[in-house]
């Protein structure tokens, strides 16, 4: 049987990280290169034919914008080859739904991308960084998995890019997509894809990051009780082209932060409201529309924070930029 051809793009992350010993959980650091991983699960060789390339090496909580736009276009690169049948991407769970959902709006082919990590370190007893790596791959190689925008493969699940999110510190199950799901599943080695995202990912979007060196500056500022104006102006003093606020519930303002609102759109910032809460969708509002506000729909804050900075790439426009958090 013809063997698919899998690319495995290293990242870091704890699925590459080692601690001083098998019963340490925290605490640990990067040490492998993604060909240590790959050496460390030889029962993939069966899988497919490999070919690696480490990007960078770093926990995830250090991926920057530039980063990600390197990584983009890689995998564009990668998957243009007629040769290349679908990317894995070794990354840190801090901010992999960060990373994900990002290609999940710029990877501009429909092979299979797979993005990959762990919730414990190599050494660990029981680490399941291994176990998730050969899934990843095995994924990466199935026709069934193309068309479904970028997948994120933890803990035997298969989920989409766009809803998934991390959603508990430390336990192997720690990410979550509470109203829409997971799209499938790894059982007994093999894929079952029961359902795909209806809204539009990679080949469907207008996002081409070709040439992109850069992308606008974009903060999140979360809301709390007692809240002030001065992260406001503290953004608006550091160049922030847009602000995504984490509000309470379902997308309320606390007065302060309203005032801060205000100022910010009168220096010209666009201005997205998500939730704090974790799930659901922000309601959009007669009163919030006439204050110039744009509704994340059911992105969460740190999602919202990467649609705004694409969105601004292209338009400072408010229609068009809801537009995007309608369709995205």
């Amino acid at each position: 049987m013809k063997l698919p051809n899998i690319v495995l793009l290293g990242t870091g992350g704890t699925i590459a990280s080692t601690a001083n010993s098998a019963t340490a959980l925290t605490d640990y650091e990067v040490t492998q290169g993604v060909e240590a991983l790959l050496d460390a699960v030889p029962e993939i060789a069966a899988l497919a034919n490999i070919r690696c390339h480490q990007l960078f090496n770093v926990e995830s909580h250090a991926i920057t914008t530039k980063m990600l736009l390197k990584l983009a276009r890689r995998i564009n690169d990668e998957l243009a080859d007629p040769y290349v049948d679908g990317v894995v991407v070794t990354h840190g769970t801090d901010t992999l739904e960060e990373t994900a959902y990002f290609l999940n709006l710029t990877v501009k082919s429909d092979k299979p991308v797979v993005i990959v990590g762990a919730m414990r370190p190599g050494s660990a007893l029981s680490a399941d960084g291994p176990l998730n790596l050969y899934n990843a791959v095995l994924l990466a190689g199935k026709t069934q998995a193309a068309g479904h925008g970028v997948l994120v493969m933890l803990n035997d699940q298969i989920a989409s890019a766009r809803f998934i999110s991390k959603c508990s510190t430390t336990q192997v199950d720690a990410f979550r997509a509470y109203d829409q799901g997971y799209i499938g599943q790894v059982h007994s080695g093999r894929v079952h894809i029961f359902q795909t995202p209806a809204l539009r990912h990679t080949t469907r979007t207008d996002f081409n990051m070709a040439g992109v060196k850069s992308l606008p500056r974009v903060d999140v500022i979360y809301d709390h009780q007692n809240a002030g104006v001065h992260f406001y102006e503290a953004s608006i003093k550091a160049g922030a082209n847009g602000i995504v606020i984490a509000a309470t519930g379902n997308g309320s303002l606390s007065p302060q932060v309203r005032k801060g609102v205000k100022l910010a759109l009168k220096n010209k910032l666009v201005c997205v409201i998500a939730s704090r809460v974790g799930s659901g969708i922000v309601s959009a509002s007669d009163a919030e529309g006439q204050t110039g506000l744009i509704s994340s729909g059911s992105l969460n804050p740190q999602k919202a924070r990467i649609l705004l900075m694409l969105a601004l790439h292209q338009s400072s426009d408010r229609e068009k930029i809801q537009a995007c958090f309608d369709q995205y």
